[in-house]
């Protein structure tokens, strides 16, 4: 699997990758140096020339990096004045260092309150910090954001908004900062992705500081850091992207069949099931009830119509193993009778996409939903949105990443744990969180097209893991191609645009 670039590391881990560096023999001032000229290049572009610039620097290696920002732009003409929570005497290591090489103004940290500045540069704690922001500084950064707000001040954050968790994205108590822009090095960290995480660090730009790549690699004295959580993205799963060859035709492409409900939903296994078709399928079918059929029936042309009310239509249908694929749940309903339908799919040789009703149905027996997962052959991949993710495993806690993985061991399927930052996790711990899903994604019948390219690439033999990746990345990108007024019909097709700017690998 490709993932350069990608891959996310924890705050722990980001120290090894130093250490590392360290050891190879790249001088740990040389990487406080670097990450303060990113800093301030990031932050050039953010001002005009001979603006006023504050930089907040912390007790630790963050402040270092903003003490190397602050002399930087002082060179470069700005006017730059350092508001330092300790006195240079308390300071240790590589930041006593370059505190020593700045020439300019440092005041109290605490003076902040009365001055104004064009940006301010967050320095103080970094992606490290593990308790909650005291009273003081909670006020001083709540002052900032409100003049952010109200008179326009930029803010730059260093490795992260001070009181962000670096790890899990969520706020160590009351999250007062938010950036305009963050810079991180070497690579990103899952809370820059996790919210309200993304939401705080605004733009997130990861600067090259001089860490070489070999530091992810394992060897006989460490453990490889490259292979577990990655930003998904094109890289990740471009290279198993089912490709038709010359000689394919519709039987060799796969076949997905979308469960459907009665009339009242309808709606949604057509959306599932065109998002099937769009993404790729050569044949897609929706198995209805006979009062969803005619629904169906009045609004299809290339996707095609069996019986299949109960669990033995289902079992009958699915007995053709060139119905390779299945979509269960988008207006499935919650009637008598649903959840052995569930069953009977399970029973299938298919790859089965669970979504919606049909997550709903398994949360009243979960532990016999995973023991027939656990026995399959075949794939199973689940899409629950938060409220559905609860009711099947309502005990699991910790960041949302964490409650995925977890997820996903315990059941035995791929977990695409929706909302504006998706993961998709697999029970062997690898992960992706998603980062390109825009808010107009919020409507009615999204998440059916969702389950549907799912689905399609399922059918064409698309790695699992993969496939959910793929199609949740391909998702947002459609929406984000597509623009302000985007309703779900939207998404299928405006697919074939995205598919067609896709990189080459």
């Amino acid at each position: 699997m490709s993932g350069d670039g990608l891959e996310l590391l924890t705050t722990a881990e980001m120290a090894e990758a130093d250490r590392r560096a360290v050891a190879a023999g790249v001088s740990s001032l040389t990487l406080m140096e670097n990450a303060g000229r990113a800093v301030a290049d990031e932050a050039e572009q953010m001002v005009l020339p001979g603006a006023a610039i504050a930089v907040l620097c912390g007790p630790g290696n963050n402040g270092g990096d903003g003490f190397v920002a602050a002399r930087l732009l002082a060179e470069r003409g700005y006017d730059v004045t350092v508001y330092a929570m300790r006195g240079k005497e308390a300071l240790a290591g590589d930041a006593r260092g370059v505190v020593e090489r700045w020439q300019g103004r440092t005041k109290p940290f605490l003076s902040i309150a009365s001055q104004r500045a064009d940006l301010v540069i967050d320095a103080l704690f970094g992606a490290g910090l593990k308790r909650p922001l005291d009273g003081s500084v909670v006020e001083i950064l709540q002052g900032l954001t409100d003049a952010r707000l109200s008179r326009g001040t930029k803010v730059l954050g260093v490795d992260v908004p001070s009181g962000l968790d670096g790890n899990s994205g969520a706020a160590l108590g009351v999250l007062p900062l938010i950036a305009d822009r963050t810079v991180t090095f070497f690579r990103l960290k899952p809370g820059h992705l996790l919210m309200p995480g993304r939401i705080a660090c605004g733009v997130v730009v990861v600067a090259d500081i001089g860490i070489p790549m070999a530091v992810l690699v394992g060897n006989d004295e460490w453990p490889d850091l490259s292979g577990h959580t990655w930003r998904n993205a094109p890289g990740l799963w471009r290279h198993a992207l089912p490709q038709p060859s010359l000689d394919a035709h519709k039987y060799t492409r796969g076949h997905c069949t979308v469960v459907s409900g009665g009339i009242e939903m309808s709606g949604a296994a057509r959306l599932s099931a065109r998002g099937a078709l769009r993404v790729g399928a050569g044949l897609v079918t929706i198995a209805a009830p006979p009062d969803g059929l005619a629904a169906h029936a009045a609004q299809l042309n290339a996707i095609l119509l069996k019986a299949g009310q109960s669990p033995k239509d289902l079992r009958r249908l699915l007995s053709d193993a060139r119905r390779n694929a299945v979509v269960i749940g988008p207006g499935l309903g919650l009637g008598e009778g649903v959840y052995e339908r569930v069953v009977a799919v399970l029973e299938s040789s298919a790859a089965v996409v669970l979504d919606a009703d049909a997550i709903t149905a398994a949360a009243t027996a979960p532990e016999t939903t995973f023991a027939a997962i656990e026995t399959r052959k075949a794939p199973v991949i689940l899409t629950p949105h938060e409220g559905e993710f609860l009711r099947l495993f309502p005990s699991l806690d910790g960041s949302k990443l964490e409650r995925a993985r977890a997820a996903a061991k315990r059941s035995g399927a791929i977990v695409v744990l929706k909302g504006p930052d998706t993961v998709v996790a697999a029970p062997d711990g690898r992960a992706a969180i998603n980062d390109n899903a825009p808010p107009t994604l919020a409507t009615a019948g999204s998440g059916d097209v969702l389950a549907g390219f799912v689905g399609g690439l399922l059918a064409q033999g698309m790695p699992a893991f993969e496939a959910a990746c793929a199609a949740v990345w391909l998702h947002g990108e459609c929406a984000n191609r597509f623009g302000p007024g985007l309703i779900a019909e939207d998404l299928p097709e405006t697919l074939p645009e995205v598919l067609r700017h896709l990189p080459i690998l």
